[in-house]
């Protein structure tokens, strides 16, 4: 890597990126020129435009709300009155109330202080005074309070020194009124690094990359010296951007400054090589820190997870542990996730005894992160004991629960749940409605479904969207009505979704309507060409309903493409150890005992009407599952799985395709005989077998 570039070639360098009509797409083309003439003050114009119009439509900057007094500020309680009422001198003793009630954290008392002040017309506070109102409104993220103080200062013409300036700056960029703190930067009679670095920072945050780079070639112009810094936020904005050049120039100017040992730009480059998919460099960044900080490790094994690395970040954490290094809550959530990706309940217990160990056990985002991991391996109740012991919830942790117990065929206590969420105040989104109607339709509950599908708009003003039209055309599938699941696909307010139409399809599949099922699955073989399932699907649709010849065309239609199944695995996770399992698989150093097992169980069943399934109607099954039905992948695990644990052990297991009607049929009366509850998390959804039953209803 070339480190000889200085700072003041960056600017002509570096690529400029402008968002072309559609706001989704960045121009992946950017000017490459030494001339900076090239991009004058017009040209300019039109690009930040651009920008400022894309992130305005999609919430980025937004308008000004028009502020409207509160109940709580139009009337102060009578305690604060009486306060005020026996000190002495009104301004002196009220500023050092507000000093005192911000350093204990009473933010709205704080603020209520204040406007009794204002009220009092011609008192004058001083400026430490000042700078405890802005941490107040800094606190509370309160944008009428943060009017409110900046009008005062300017009223009661204050001179403000560096100090000041900066606060007030920082104050308005981290309640994100980006246009007032930009005007109040430019009117800064002198900026220092801490200007250059709150402005540029909040453009950042704000995801106005442009803008930023902009400030930061001005910066650059102003100031012979740079604030290591800022070089951390410049590389965030190349990270978001997607362009690593300027990330890699950028990382020459600080290796050219002297710099390449700083942590805050070394983690920052970490995130940026790890989020522009350059794994590697972020490896060779991280192993050059002379000192690994727990921000690095955190970085590091967020990026192999990012990339689907799931073994490499846990043995990372394992060395971050043995290393001595102080672990966050951060790092826990980030482990968890690593865990419900690899199914490794062991595992996860163990990063759930170091969350509570650290000192993080009250933590939110690392018990939510326990929720949807025990939610994902069947392990419900502990979900629930972890989220009842939450001394605060969001509405993600709520989402997680909900979604949990739906996908596990608890659709009645996730309604229940719905309605406790609502109860206690948490006002629910798009993401809580897909998670208690997909709990509906799991579970067949019809009149629930309508019911909240209705309200959405009507007593929450969420809009439904097509995954929430996906749920309720599921749900008709589910009660035999296809003619108005397909009529709520043709009257949709907007272009039906893969989602819908593969609805549609799983219970045309279910119903063995195969003339409307063929139909579906055209569709989804229009809107998603190169994916396989949808050619298999369509195959067997046709050999269902007998259509020889249409059969025939998708074959070659595979053959031409070079598409085929890949053989469905399933592994199951005893003492520690993954064991993975293919159909017929014979490589296992336990063959003979779980084959032996197989036969067994397969034998036993038969004596309570199990017989093979002929072929199956499922898209995930291949040929050689189809000619070896005794010795599916799911077969050869289950049998592994009770000839290796106690008799009182739920077996998890974890299935890479859809489970087929014959396995399916088979480990109900497998989990009926043993005495068993069997978990099985395939392609579609969450099997729980129990006394010869499954959660799916038989609806998959």
């Amino acid at each position: 890597m070339d480190i000889s570039l200085p700072l003041d070639q960056l600017r002509s360098s570096c690529r400029y990126a402008a968002f072309l009509t559609d706001p989704h797409v960045l121009q992946e083309r950017l000017v490459l020129s030494g001339n900076c003439s090239l991009f004058s003050k017009k040209r300019f114009r039109n690009v930040f435009s651009q920008i400022r119009a894309s992130l305005s439509e999609h919430g980025f900057i937004k308008p000004r709300p028009v502020m409207k007094p509160s109940k709580r500020e139009e009337n102060l309680c009578e305690e604060t009155i009486s306060k005020v009422n026996q000190i002495g001198d009104p301004g002196s003793g009220i500023s050092a109330q507000i000093e005192k009630l911000v350093f204990h954290k009473r933010y709205h008392e704080a603020l209520d202080f204040f406007e009794l002040l204002e009220c009092e017309g011609d008192c004058q506070l001083d400026s430490s005074t000042y700078d405890s109102l802005i941490t107040a409104c800094i606190g509370l993220r309160s944008i009428r309070g943060v009017k409110r103080v900046h009008n005062h200062m300017v009223s009661s013409g204050l001179l403000l020194d560096q100090y000041l300036w900066n606060r007030v700056l920082s104050m308005h960029v981290k309640c994100k009124m980006m246009l007032d703190a930009r005007s109040i930067f430019d009117d800064m009679p002198e900026r220092n690094s801490i200007s250059w670095n709150t402005m540029v920072g909040g453009l950042v945050d704000l995801g106005d990359y442009l803008e930023a780079f902009r400030l930061f070639f001005m910066m650059s112009e102003e100031n012979s010296t740079a604030d290591p810094r800022i070089f951390a936020t410049m590389i965030r904005a190349s990270s978001g951007l997607e362009v690593i050049s300027l990330g890699q120039q950028l990382h020459c100017c600080a290796l050219k400054m002297g710099e390449g040992d700083n942590r805050f730009i070394s983690c920052a480059l970490i995130d940026m090589y790890s989020k522009c998919g350059r794994i590697e460099d972020a490896q060779f960044v991280f192993d050059n820190m002379p000192e690994k900080t727990t921000v690095g490790w955190n970085t590091i094994i967020a990026g192999y997870a990012l990339h689907g690395y799931s073994e490499e970040a846990l043995c990372l954490y394992y060395e971050m542990r043995d290393a001595g290094v102080k672990m966050d809550h951060f790092t826990f959530s980030i482990i968890i996730r690593v865990c419900t990706r690899l199914a490794s309940l062991e595992h996860a217990k163990q990063a759930h005894a170091g969350l509570v160990r650290h000192g993080f056990g009250l933590d939110i985002v690392a018990n939510t992160a326990l929720v949807d991991f025990y939610i994902k391996w069947g392990r419900i109740e502990d979900a629930r004991n972890v989220f009842e012991g939450m001394p605060q919830k969001n509405v993600i942790s709520w989402n997680a629960l909900i979604g949990g117990y739906g996908n596990h065929g608890r659709g009645i206590e996730a309604v229940e749940l719905f309605e406790r969420m609502v109860h206690e105040g948490m006002m629910p989104n798009h993401v809580t409605f897909l998670a208690v109607l997909s709990a509906c339709r799991y579970s067949g509950l019809s009149d629930y479904g309508w019911e909240i599908f209705e309200s959405m708009s009507r007593d929450y003003k969420v809009k439904p969207r097509a995954m929430h039209y996906a749920c309720m055309i599921e749900l008709l599938g589910r009660e035999g009505l296809l003619d108005e699941a397909f009529a709520l696909i043709r009257d949709a307010p907007f272009r039906p979704t893969i989602n819908m139409w593969a609805a549609l399809l799983t219970a045309c599949r279910v119903l063995k309507n195969f003339e409307l099922g063929k139909f579906a699955a055209e569709k989804l073989y229009g809107m998603e060409p190169e994916k396989l399932s949808n050619y298999v699907m369509l195959l067997n649709i046709y050999n269902s309903s007998g259509k020889q010849d249409e059969a025939a065309a998708v074959v070659q239609t595979l053959k031409r493409k070079g598409l085929r199944i890949k053989p469905a695995c399933t592994w199951i996770e005893i003492k520690k150890h993954p064991h993975v399992f293919l159909s017929g698989d014979k490589c296992h150093a336990q063959t003979k005992e779980i084959y032996e097992k197989v036969d067994e169980l397969m034998l036993e069943i038969s004596k309570y009407g199990y017989v093979t399934g002929g072929k199956t109607l499922l898209p995930d099954v291949d040929e050689q599952e189809q000619k070896s039905p005794h010795y599916h992948s799911e077969k050869l695990a289950i049998s592994f799985g009770l000839i290796s644990t106690s008799s009182s052990t739920s077996l998890q297991l974890v299935q890479s395709h859809r489970i087929c009607n014959n396995c399916h049929n088979a480990i109900k009366l497998i989990a009926m005989i043993t005495k068993r509850e069997i978990v099985i998390r395939d392609a579609s959804r969450f099997h729980r077998f129990k006394n010869g039953t499954c959660s799916c209803g038989d609806y998959w």
